[in-house]
């Protein structure tokens, strides 16, 4: 379970997060949405443990980040919106690095890596540099880095950006399978058909608060809205918050 509890974030005199507060739990996709400049980005890199709040608290299971940050990613696994590869390593020796760097070692780590190449259908890659890969292939192998410990907890950023149709839809089954495990996974897009198709619950972020949050359904209900995307639109533009 995700946990964030009155997240607050500033740079200087700009406010990049106010109040944050939302729960992803276990067993369910929650998208994180919103518009640029909403802080979405901010709460989830301070979620990673790469930037200290200014206030309030993010937990991975009940580990508070920054008390414990190497504990709480340890229980995490990370897919940024940078996949930032080793291109000279092939696919895999980029997800036995990043095994080692959870602790992994010797036959364990290398079970690991041959279920993660059947599970992402990367046979014909996992011996070959990772340098000139596709989009679709750089994020199959950055998925693999990132649940190669298999941690608890997901969190994918813009997971299909830049993916075609055969991709995506891929990319689409691979979470449902992580949400069907019980894994709590945290998912940031900003298409709408994706979050409506994959998410239990949403969470709305507009000027560094949270304006809404509930399930597709509940949203388009309290907006009076037939579609996620127009709901989106109203909760973000009311500027009032709908809890559902």
């Amino acid at each position: 379970m995700i946990e964030v509890s009155h997240l607050a974030k500033r740079f200087g005199p700009v406010v990049a997060v106010r109040d944050v507060s939302f729960t992803a739990a276990d067993g369910q996709i929650t998208g994180l949405l919103g518009p640029n400049g909403a802080g979405k980005t901010t709460t989830l890199r301070v979620l990673y443990g790469l930037m200290q709040p200014d206030a309030g608290r993010a937990a991975v299971d009940g580990v508070d980040v920054a008390a414990s940050p190497r504990e709480a990613q340890r229980r995490l696994g990370v897919l940024p919106d940078s996949r930032g590869l080793y291109g000279r390593l092939t696919t895999r020796e980029n997800v036995r690095y990043f095994g080692r760097m959870h602790g992994l070692r010797g036959a364990e780590l290398e079970r690991r890596i041959d279920e993660l190449g059947r599970l992402l259908d990367m046979g014909e890659i996992m011996d070959r540099p990772t340098e000139g890969f596709s989009q679709g292939q750089r994020v199959k192998v950055a998925i693999a880095r990132a649940i190669v410990h298999g941690p608890q907890n997901i969190v994918l950023d813009e997971p299909t950006n830049g993916l075609d149709v055969l991709a995506t839809r891929a990319m689409r089954a691979i979470v449902r399978r992580l949400r069907d495990e019980g894994r709590c996974v945290l998912f940031s897009s900003h298409i709408m058909q994706e979050v409506a198709a994959l998410c239990d619950r949403v969470v709305v972020v507009a000027r560094g608060e949270v304006a809404a949050t509930g399930t597709p359904d509940e949203l388009r209900r309290a907006t009076g809205e037939a579609s996620l995307e127009d709901a989106f639109v109203a909760a973000v533009g009311s500027g009032e918050g709908l809890m559902a």
